[in-house]
């Protein structure tokens, strides 16, 4: 079936231009009255945004507390805190619980202990080693490895829980209550937010940027326990938008189910800085309830509008997003370079997993991608600073089943692009159309044969079967050292296609 894409909207994240897969919206489009809206919404942001981004310079030893390395200049004064803090124990809340947990055998147990003994007073540690040229060629970015997913010791550390107060210190004995104030206050290189278990109004901003060898990690202390939810009066369309470069968001269940006043959610986790990490999150029932229109939105959005590079979402599962049948919010959308790796995608109105504008240069490695109107789309067009279109792209074993069409190349793409040991099954309009004479290599053409699989299941199970043939039929190139469960992948027994090693 011959593919046109059409480019969905002018509207953003605050100008995030969210594409469609436009075998389904031709009457889309985007006439002369549209680029003048365009241009100026894109002045009124360049605008804002340069004075947002920087990163704020780390404190100098002189101006830091010693005792308490982790309060920053907007902490309330000391007479205000020693007030909170003078509050009698009996009606005092029980004190929040920061130990990690469900991040199985995680190395972010190791970081918690070296933090909890920092916040005790004891020396700042070392800071992480730097990130090295990764084996794909993209150029300097995280090593892909569980232990650069999560956050080493860092030098400044807060905490938020939902007994807490925006008034207090943000130390582990007196956190922040909101999201929202932690940003505030986590404005230096090597600061590890943790966040406790409980609810938590979403809509925030971050700004701040890590460096190279100091990021800035928001760490939910329970694995999805920490959940964003619509604030009762909406101001904007997302859960969280970030800005800042070098800043890794993890363990997050962002649900947008409960729609408040105001603004509906379209976007979860946005980010338009280079060098991020989105890891071990969960973004479900976001813009079920929207009318379907042009706007567009997507549960991950990693953005080059802002010149971001070389971002990495790993290990999230991505589900309902999006109204049945509308074309225009996608699940995972990417448009600059990266890694896409172990993720679940299901359920999503558009596309699972989306390449455009300026997408180039991503490996999208071990997914599983099922029950949605379009698989993958990989490709460029309605470009921000290149027309070279999506080249490089590598998408490697992946299990791509049950969707309307399966894995599509549309608009600009290259000649360099490789599909190699992806199941894919079951998409009856097409399971591949690819462009410039490219074929697919090692392609199972088989039922993944999943545990517990179903369109409709609140909670289906696609962990593979003992007798599922995506056993042991992938490849090692790009591969994440572990599975979606956190479980290593084996090489003696052979690398399993999709997000789980059985």
């Amino acid at each position: 079936m011959k593919q046109t894409f059409t480019f969905a909207s002018n509207l953003r994240l605050n100008a995030l231009l969210c594409c469609s897969a436009a075998v389904l919206l031709a009457a889309c489009g985007s006439g002369a009255s549209d680029s003048g809206a365009n241009q100026a919404a894109t002045a009124a942001m360049t605008g804002s945004v340069a004075t947002t981004t920087a990163p704020a310079a780390p404190a100098s030893a002189a101006t830091t507390d010693a005792a308490e390395a982790n309060v920053d200049a907007t902490t309330p004064n000391a007479a205000d805190t020693a007030a909170a803090q003078a509050t009698p124990s009996a009606t005092a809340p029980a004190p929040a619980n920061f130990d990690l947990s469900g991040y199985t055998s995680h190395p972010l147990e190791a970081a918690a202990e070296a933090s909890t003994a920092q916040d005790a007073g004891a020396a700042a540690p070392a800071a992480p080693a730097a990130p090295v040229a990764d084996a794909a060629g993209t150029g300097t970015h995280l090593l892909a490895s569980v232990s650069t997913v999560t956050t080493p010791t860092t030098p400044y550390n807060y905490y938020v829980a939902p007994t807490g107060s925006d008034s207090a210190a943000g130390t582990k004995a007196a956190p922040f209550k909101t999201l929202a104030r932690a940003a505030k206050a986590a404005t230096r290189a090597g600061t590890t937010v943790w966040v406790a278990p409980g609810t938590y109004a979403g809509g925030i901003k971050t700004t701040a940027s890590g460096t190279s060898s100091a990021r800035i990690y928001w760490v939910s202390t329970t694995k999805w326990g920490a959940k964003i939810v619509p604030p009762a009066s909406s101001t904007n369309n997302n859960a969280w938008d970030n800005r800042g470069s070098y800043v890794s968001i993890v363990g997050f269940d962002v649900d947008g189910t409960n729609s408040g006043g105001g603004t509906k959610w379209t976007h979860g986790i946005y980010t338009g800085g280079s060098y991020g990490m989105i890891a071990d999150n969960h973004i479900h029932h976001v813009a079920k309830s929207v009318t379907c229109t042009s706007a567009g939105g997507s549960a991950i959005g990693v953005d080059s509008y802002y010149h971001g590079v070389l971002t990495d979402v790993v290990s999230n599962v991505v589900n309902d997003i999006g109204p049945a049948g509308c074309t225009y919010v996608q699940g995972i959308y990417f448009s600059t370079s990266g890694t896409i790796k172990n993720n679940l995608v299901y359920r999503v109105g558009a596309v699972a997993i989306h390449l455009w504008h300026d997408a180039t240069n991503v490996k999208i490695v071990g997914n599983t991608v099922a029950a949605s109107t379009f698989g993958m789309v990989i490709g460029g067009g309605d470009f921000y600073y290149t027309t070279a279109g999506a080249d490089n792209v590598a998408v490697y074993n992946n299990i791509v089943y049950d969707n309307k069409y399966g894995i599509s190349e549309q608009g600009k793409t290259g000649v360099h692009n490789t599909y190699k040991n992806n199941l894919i099954y079951q998409n009856p309009s097409y399971n591949i159309s690819l462009r410039n004479g490219l074929t697919a290599t090692g392609t199972v053409s088989s039922a993944p044969l999943l545990v517990g699989y179903s369109r409709t299941a609140t909670t289906p199970n696609f962990h593979l079967t003992s007798s599922s043939p995506a056993i042991g039929r992938g490849i090692s190139t790009y591969v994440y050292p572990v599975d979606l469960d956190n479980k290593p992948r084996n090489g003696t027994t052979g690398y399993d296609i999709g997000a789980y090693q059985h």
